[in-house]
């Protein structure tokens, strides 16, 4: 395991802050009233592909063990979240216990977009692609399952219906 920290970004405070979870909810708002279910999930895939591409790129050269760490570092900054990176052979798994950004808007009583988990699919999907992988998430509205596998790992289809809506 690396020393140093696998996030693109570098901050002075050990954490972010939770406030961004309102403001991405209502981006998400905003997109899907705008352009639709489907410009929504164009926009999460473009974002996966060129926003998060100088990580895309890590973990195409370094396997599952910069998916990892990427991971162990992202939940380490996330204020609030209850997650284990589990790696295996030919997988990465993120089970998250505790969502922050759903524990996040129900603490400030945000109406919460249903379609909110579908967010770390597409996006983690598109992400995952970029670098040879393919991602898979289960659960949702506080608690879920990522998986980051190789190809071979054979993985089903994702079926939609696994991700549940988020609520208040």
């Amino acid at each position: 395991m690396s020393t140093e920290n696998a996030l693109p970004y570098h901050d002075t405070k050990p954490q972010g802050a939770p406030d961004f979870y309102y403001e991405t909810n209502a981006r998400f708002r905003f997109l899907i009233s705008k352009f639709g279910h489907e410009g929504w999930v164009r926009y999460l895939q473009d974002l996966g592909k060129s926003y998060y591409a100088p990580v895309n790129q890590q973990w195409k050269t370094g396997g599952l063990d910069a998916v990892a760490q990427y991971w162990r570092d992202f939940f380490a900054a996330e204020p609030g979240s209850k997650v284990d990176v589990e790696q295996k052979e030919d997988r990465v798994e993120l089970v998250v216990h505790e969502c922050p950004l759903i524990k996040q808007l129900r603490i400030g009583q945000r109406e919460i977009v249903k379609e909110f988990c579908q967010h770390c699919y597409f996006l983690g999907e598109a992400r995952a692609k970029e670098a040879g992988l393919t991602m898979r998430l289960c659960g949702g509205n506080g608690s879920c399952l990522h998986t980051y596998a190789k190809t071979e790992a054979g993985l089903p289809p994702q079926e939609m219906s696994e991700i549940k809506e988020a609520q208040l």
